[in-house]
């Protein structure tokens, strides 16, 4: 099927190719025609830092989990019922911030790979409370060695005191 491109979605292309580039090389871009490139009040914002620090452990993220085809969310869910096993999927979802309906689909998923199950809760049988199956449990031990390399790679430029002060501050800034 043949893709007609208007000279506007060829120039918005183009944007969100450049807007897209990791930072380091729009700086080499922009080293390479002479001009610096001025990230003005961006340099020292919460937010788009926050942001890029994130775009950079999820591209690490999916490089390290790509043979085992988990996502973060998935990573997150798998982590947190092996911790609370008979967790309830609200629960769940609240503590994760994932939007109950996201999170169904999160653990159908895992369900037909069989990492994971739900169960009627006893207390309430309209609630379902979630499981690891022996498989799940298993895959976790292993992404637990793989979120404790990649955690090295990306602390590996922040002192052990560094890297404590920052996870303090951004668990103050998430629970806000």
């Amino acid at each position: 099927m043949a893709v007609s491109v208007t000279q506007g979605t060829r120039s918005h292309l183009r944007r969100t190719e450049r807007n897209e580039l990791p930072a380091a090389k729009r700086r080499e871009k922009g080293a390479a025609t002479g001009d610096a490139i001025d990230l003005g009040p961006l340099d020292d914002s919460v937010g788009y830092l926050l942001r890029r620090a994130q775009m950079a452990v999820f591209q690490r993220f999916f490089d390290l989990f790509a043979a085992f085809d988990i996502r973060p969310a998935q990573y997150s869910a798998l982590t947190v019922i092996d911790r609370n096993p008979g967790l309830s999927q609200t629960r769940l979802a609240d503590t994760l911030g994932i939007k109950k309906a996201n999170l169904v689909a999160i653990i159908d998923t895992l369900e037909a790979r069989g990492l994971a199950r739900r169960r009627s809760a006893e207390s309430d049988r309209r609630s379902h409370a979630l499981y690891l199956t022996p498989r799940g449990t298993a895959l976790v031990a292993r992404l637990h060695r793989l979120d404790a390399a990649l955690d090295r790679s990306m602390s590996r430029t922040t002192s052990e005191e560094e890297r404590r002060h920052l996870c303090d501050a951004l668990r103050r800034i998430g629970s806000q």
